[in-house]
C-alpha cells in the first residue's frame, strides 16, 4: 500500500506516517520509483503504535517499548511491566468513565420522569 492509502486508512496524516519511520516507530519502508510502499510487516508495526498510543502510551513510551522488542526475550520483564502499568491506568480510566456515564444515565432519567416522558 502506499502512503496515501495507509493514511487514509487510518486517518493519519502523511507528515504523521513519515514522523513515526523518522523516528523508528515503524520500520523504514521500501521505495518503489520513489514512492512508499508499506509492506505488511510496516501495517502490522503501524497498527501496534495506534493500539499503544490509543491505549494512552506516549510516543516516547511505545518507542522504548519498541527498542526493548528488538534487544529480544532480555526484556521481556521490561515490557511486560509497561503493559501491566497500562492495563492499570486503562482500568482506572475506564472506571472513572463508567461512574461518569453512570451520573449521567441518572441525570437523564430524572430529566424524563420531571418532562413525563
Amino acid at each position: 500500500m502506499t502512503i496515501g492509502e495507509i493514511a487514509r486508512k487510518f486517518d493519519l496524516s502523511l507528515d504523521t506516517l513519515r514522523y513515526y519511520e523518522k523516528v523508528g516507530l515503524i520500520s523504514p519502508v521500501s521505495k518503489v520509483s520513489g514512492r512508499r510502499e508499506y509492506s505488511d510487516e510496516n501495517i502490522n508495526e503501524l497498527k501496534f503504535v495506534l493500539c499503544m498510543k490509543n491505549a494512552g502510551l506516549s510516543l516516547k513510551d511505545i518507542l522504548k517499548f519498541t527498542e526493548y522488542g528488538k534487544k529480544g526475550d532480555e526484556t521481556l520483564p521490561e515490557r511486560l511491566d509497561i503493559l501491566k502499568k497500562q492495563r492499570e491506568f486503562l482500568t482506572s480510566e475506564i472506571e472513572e468513565k463508567k461512574e461518569t456515564l453512570n451520573y449521567l444515565n441518572y441525570k437523564i432519567n430524572l430529566y424524563e420522569r420531571k418532562i413525563g416522558k
